[in-house]
């Protein structure tokens, strides 16, 4: 029996560049930020831009289902029960006392997964008000028609007001945590570009081969047909 030599002791943690993100939660990051873009500029344009309002709102609502299902199926970094971490890990977090086997440096940290939870729960409260809202003009949500009009006129309020707000706080909460992780010296935009982070030897990639891309492609042509379907109920 031979002993590990210091030479083999440093290969094991020899910092290589590992897949984080891979290609399908790229691309549905990239694509959801286009499309809030286009939701707030929209929103604010009004008029004939609100018919691409809803229509972008659609694709959020396909995009945020698609992002549920593959953070329970998706690439190791990229699935919940790896990024989303109890009160616990979170003070460890906070006090800079991370654990064997935290990772912390590896995709979301905790403050990050709460910042993911807080976007996704948002973007879907202004989905679901978006789609049984009623301006009183001319813009109705596809399922307005199922529910109470005090409910619909409820809805458009918090969509219009409260929630459109909040989301761009978020936002630029976002936007400013990424300012503040380069200037620490970490790209995470980089990262969310390439997919890859260097990173100890020893720290496991996701899963990125096509095998795993052709079932992302299916679910999302199964969430871009729900949305459609929804939109398609309008009365």
């Amino acid at each position: 029996m031979t002993s590990a030599t210091p030479a083999d002791a440093t290969t094991v943690t020899e910092p290589r560049p590992v897949r984080v993100w891979d290609l399908p939660t790229r691309l549905f990051h990239w694509t959801l930020a286009l499309s809030v873009t286009g939701l707030v500029i929209t929103g604010h344009v009004g008029g004939n831009a609100l018919v691409w309002h809803m229509r972008l709102g659609l694709l959020v609502l396909a995009l945020l289902s698609f992002r549920i299902l593959w953070g329970l199926v998706g690439g190791r970094w990229s699935r919940f029960a790896n990024f989303v971490r109890g009160p616990g890990t979170l003070l460890r977090y906070l006090r800079g006392s991370a654990r064997a086997g935290d990772h912390f440096e590896v995709g979301h940290n905790p403050l990050g997964a709460l910042s993911v939870l807080a976007m996704i729960a948002l973007l879907a409260l202004q989905v679901g008000t978006g789609l049984v809202a009623d301006d009183e003009i001319a813009t109705t949500g596809p399922l307005n028609r199922f529910v109470a009009n005090a409910t619909g006129l409820a809805a458009t309020g918090w969509h219009k007001d409260a929630g459109q707000w909040l989301l761009i706080a978020l936002v630029l909460l976002h936007l400013g945590a990424i300012t503040f992780h380069r200037w620490r010296g970490t790209n995470l935009v980089r990262t969310m570009v390439t997919g890859d982070k260097l990173l100890p030897g020893d720290v496991p990639a996701s899963a990125d081969g096509w095998p795993r891309r052709l079932l992302a492609l299916l679910l999302a042509a199964a969430c871009g047909a729900g949305a459609l379907w929804i939109a398609r109920q309008a009365g």
